[in-house]
């Protein structure tokens, strides 16, 4: 037999993901030689038993086998747990006693798009993991093939099972709207809410890879307008929604008001923080200066990091963090749960503290320091560039005596608030974003970050309607 050797199409290899379009710069001899290759880098440390998941996308299933050939020609043995949300893979991992797991999901992307998430041991597999595996396949280092296993695991009645494990709940009955966006979280939902108390409502929970109701994005207001209207029709209070596979969540209340993930990321910290006092509580850079203060009042440690939910998983690792959360949705759990991201299982904590609370979820939102502030703005910069304008940005700033965070890019701190420069990490773009107290102080900063793009020869965003209260 030849010996095995893989070139994969350089746009697929991401910093968190393997990711491409189906047919153009992803094929299943991708699926194959991925599956190839991480069984024998679990060979290697040691392992022998992978679990695999897949979404419900159309192009899943004959990429889903192509995988599973690989991982199995490399003399694994493979746990299939069908259709799902990626938590559900995750969780999987610690229930099979997995030594490294793949999800087979193009996430939030358009139709078109398929991926892979991977886990090593109880870790992220990324960065330069993911470098490391495309080296290997295209220099053949695998080990020899021998024969593997593979076996159909239903865990998805024991995951249900751990996550209504820890509802305590209270004497309120809930009214809650159920958007699964017609991804893989779909049919998990469906069974989930039968074993919760109150009213649930659910739309889009028919899993369908062509995403027909709307794109499934739950950070983005205009796929939240049907889960708004059926809020509002239903009188619920609260609406819940999921990406295409179900590790990102969208909240609104009941009055039709969407919550950004760090105003989410308060209302779980202060019910986490009775039970852990003085914990840290991780967000992303991206997070309201209202976040880390919140939960510095509410007797926790505020920790800011970088954007990236292996970044936060990793750090959550070396810092003990019982709680997590990024702007994107990412909500992670390690009090009681695993420390992996997961929408449904964030889903039951919020239920949870809403049950027990004499407060509405829009009474929380609405008690919060109001600011202004833009919504994450992205725009163009070549890949070769994006990390260069960091840099410049970073001198000037240095040289004017600015003060400045540089967690991840560069957070500038002013007495308006603050403005955001980051270099994305998945894409040729760079990320911004400000926020302040009033409209005057958000357009000062918006001229500061203006000013900055323009010294390094950028063409700056346009800012134009962009401000939302918070």
């Amino acid at each position: 037999m030849a010996a095995f050797s893989h070139v994969f199409d350089k746009t697929s290899l991401r910093e968190y993901d393997i990711r491409g379009i189906v047919g153009k710069t992803l094929h299943p001899a991708d699926a194959f030689a991925i599956g190839r290759v991480f069984g024998t880098i679990v060979s290697r440390a040691g392992g022998g038993r992978v679990a695999v998941g897949r979404d419900g996308r159309l192009s899943s299933p004959e990429l889903e086998k192509s995988l599973v050939d690989g991982l199995v020609a490399s003399g694994m043995e493979v746990i299939r747990v069908g259709c799902g949300p990626t938590p559900m893979l995750y969780f999987a991992s610690y229930d099979q006693k997995a030594d490294g797991a793949v999800m087979l999901t193009g996430s939030h992307n358009p139709p078109d798009y398929n991926g892979f998430k991977m886990m090593i041991g109880k870790r992220p597999f990324f960065g330069k993991d993911i470098q490391t595996l495309g080296a290997m396949a295209a220099s053949g280092d695998v080990v020899a093939e021998t024969k593997g296993s593979s076996r159909e695991v239903d865990v998805s009645e024991s995951y249900i099972e751990r996550m209504v494990k820890d509802y305590a709940g209270g004497p309120k009955k809930l009214n809650v709207v159920w958007d699964p966006g017609n991804g893989s979280g779909g049919a998990v939902t469906e069974r989930l809410v039968k074993r919760l108390p109150g009213t649930h409502h659910l739309i889009n929970a028919e899993i369908d890879g062509t995403f027909p109701n709307h794109h499934p994005d739950p950070t983005v207001l205009k796929n939240l307008e049907q889960i708004i209207a059926k809020v509002k029709e239903t009188k619920a209070d609260l609406g819940i929604a999921f990406d295409g596979d179900a590790d990102r969540i969208g909240v609104v209340d009941g009055e039709g008001h969407m919550l950004f993930g760090d105003q989410l990321l308060v209302v779980l910290a202060r019910d986490v923080l009775k039970s852990h006092p003085g914990a840290t509580i991780i967000a992303d850079v991206k997070a309201s200066q209202v976040l880390f203060d919140e939960v510095a009042k509410a007797g926790g440690e505020p920790l800011m990091w970088k954007t990236g939910h292996s970044l936060i998983k990793q750090k959550m690792a070396e810092t003990g963090s019982p709680l997590a959360g990024e702007m994107s949705g990412h909500t992670f759990f390690a009090d009681k749960w695993y420390g992996f991201d997961d929408a449904l299982y964030s889903a039951v904590r919020l239920l949870d503290i809403l049950a027990r609370s004499d407060e509405s979820l829009a009474d929380m939102r609405k008690a919060l320091p109001q600011v202004i502030n833009t919504p994450e703005l992205r725009f163009d910069c070549e890949e070769a560039r994006k990390f260069e304008v960091i840099e410049e940005v970073k001198a000037r700033l240095a040289a004017d005596g600015a003060k400045v965070q540089a967690v991840d890019g560069v957070r500038v701190l002013t007495e308006d608030g603050w403005w955001l420069l980051r270099a994305s990490n998945t894409q040729a773009v760079l990320v911004a974003r400000a926020e302040a107290k009033t409209e005057e102080g958000l357009e000062r900063l918006k001229a500061l970050l203006v000013h900055q793009l323009e010294a390094s020869g950028l063409a700056a965003p346009d800012f134009s309607g962009q401000n939302a209260g918070h």
